[in-house]
């Protein structure tokens, strides 16, 4: 019987095909219009040699994430899980159109007494390269 909202060692997953209109619509949203992202001619010229997403878009499927996790709150109407932030985020490779990412999310510690938990996060490509890690607090706050 699980004595917590979760366990160390619980994982989640996320699968996502990221495709131009993912990128294009992230920068409007978030306004980074970065030429990384949006100028093909010019990241033709880099190294890299064609259009790469954001990692801010990584770190919204990282959420993604946290939030499938989150849910084992609904079975408390006394609590909502809700995000502390993200530490020792990096991002390792580039995610370029078509990529297909999966993330996955475990938890790695518990704090009771804090109601907060850890997980750590990877995210690889459909080659599994590893493009991205980061570790993830989670907390439970009580409800009104």
């Amino acid at each position: 019987m699980r004595d917590f909202y979760v366990a160390i060692g619980d994982t989640t997953t996320f699968s996502k095909t990221v495709g131009e209109y993912d990128v294009y619509a992230f920068a409007g949203i978030s306004g980074d219009f970065a030429p990384n992202h949006v100028d093909k001619a010019y990241m033709e010229k880099s190294s890299y040699g064609r259009l790469i997403a954001h990692g801010a878009l990584l770190v919204g499927y990282m959420s993604t994430c946290s939030t499938l996790m989150a849910q084992h709150t609904r079975s408390d109407p006394n609590v909502t899980g809700v995000s502390l932030g993200y530490d020792r985020m990096r991002f390792l490779a580039p995610v370029f159109f078509g990529d297909t990412i999966t993330v996955t999310y475990t938890i790695a510690s518990i704090e009771r007494e804090k109601l907060r938990a850890t997980a750590d996060i990877k995210i690889v490509k459909q080659d599994g390269t590893l493009v991205a890690v980061a570790t993830h607090l989670l907390k439970w706050v009580r409800n009104k």
